[in-house]
């Protein structure tokens, strides 16, 4: 059996933040700015509060069986809600998407490439 690898996606939105949580995530934002975000084991977590209230949490976990995107899943959304509980930062909406690799249609390089391998 092969490893498949899963991005999932939790996104949620930031309410009732007090003052000092805002000016902290705001002192922290270069790091946590969309253009550093990356799908990783311990998610990564992406915000724009001059823009909006919004975050999204980036997790990359794998599986043996295609069930096992449900459970990653599941833990993704509650790594997230550990995250945001731990540091006391008021949520809603949130909501969580997961991506199995393995079933991702080829992009056309990923094509070409398979094309040639076979010729």
């Amino acid at each position: 059996m092969s490893t498949r690898t899963f991005r999932i996606t939790v996104r949620g939105v930031f309410d009732q933040l007090s003052a000092d949580q805002r000016a902290e995530l705001l002192a922290r934002a270069a790091e946590h700015d969309i253009l550093r975000a990356a799908f990783t084991p311990e998610g990564h977590l992406s915000y724009d509060l001059v823009a909006r209230s919004v975050f999204t949490f980036r997790f990359l976990d794998s599986g043996e069986a295609e069930e096992d995107i449900l459970e990653a899943t599941e833990s993704a959304e509650e790594a997230a809600k550990a995250w945001l509980d731990e540091r006391g930062y008021g949520y809603k909406n949130l909501r969580a998407q997961a991506e199995d690799l393995s079933q991702a249609p080829l992009g056309k390089r990923q094509r070409r490439a398979a094309a040639q391998k076979k010729v």
